[in-house]
């Protein structure tokens, strides 16, 4: 009997050829936005990434777009309260939101963050997928499933993308699989398949490349 949530394949050679053409391309920073006036047209088809901070999103999506300086980590957890856009090739956004799960965060900042994500995800109509980024030491959190929950009501599929990989036993991360497959079960959102990723190996981004391509 096949998992729930099974591994996503690794890519046949057409398809990781077309992730690959995808960034091979110019990716430049576009704008950071901090209220919904300031959001670009919603003229081409995006991609967002969400999770919690110090998940290594940062690190995901330079190992992505193979720019190095691209997005840039925050030393303080929360600090970056935008929505960051980069432009994939004049054709496409890839969209960074905000680190959450932040602690020291003023209660102010939280809720205005909350309210923008709200407003983003229900209101963005070329968006076509959102990868929710999960630590693989860690597993699914409280604050994760809140963003889950968010992306169920607004209608937004999401795909779960496990970061760090190589940090983690074979059996430790069989463990937090486990668990990440029955949090998962709860939510009509999510995508079936999983992607495992290790920003600093290389591991699962031409996996990552081809699914992003296959959407946009």
């Amino acid at each position: 009997m096949q998992l729930p949530f099974p591994l996503a394949d690794e890519p046949d050679e057409i398809s990781a050829e077309k992730g690959r053409k995808l960034f091979a391309g110019q990716t430049d920073f576009l704008k950071g936005v901090v209220a919904m006036s300031g959001l670009p047209p919603s003229d081409r088809l995006e991609v967002c990434f969400a999770g919690r901070s110090n998940v290594g999103k940062s690190s995901l999506i330079n190992a992505l777009t193979g720019r190095k300086g691209l997005a840039r980590a925050s030393n303080t957890p929360g600090r970056t309260q935008e929505i960051n856009f980069f432009t994939v090739n004049d054709d496409h956004y890839l969209v960074d939101l905000p680190g959450y799960g932040f602690a020291n965060a003023p209660l102010a900042v939280v809720e205005k963050w909350q309210r923008l994500l709200k407003q983003y995800l229900s209101g963005r109509q070329n968006l076509r997928r959102a990868f929710v980024l999960i630590d693989a030491r860690h597993g699914i959190k409280a604050v994760d499933e809140e963003i889950m929950s968010l992306l169920d009501s607004s209608a937004v599929t999401f795909q779960c993308v496990l970061t760090k990989t190589d940090k983690v036993k074979a059996q430790d991360r069989e463990n937090v699989l486990k668990q990440v497959r029955e949090k998962l079960a709860k939510h009509p959102a999510a995508f079936p398949e999983l992607i495992l990723t290790s920003s600093e190996k290389g591991d699962g981004i031409p996996t990552l490349r081809s699914t992003i391509a296959s959407l946009i």
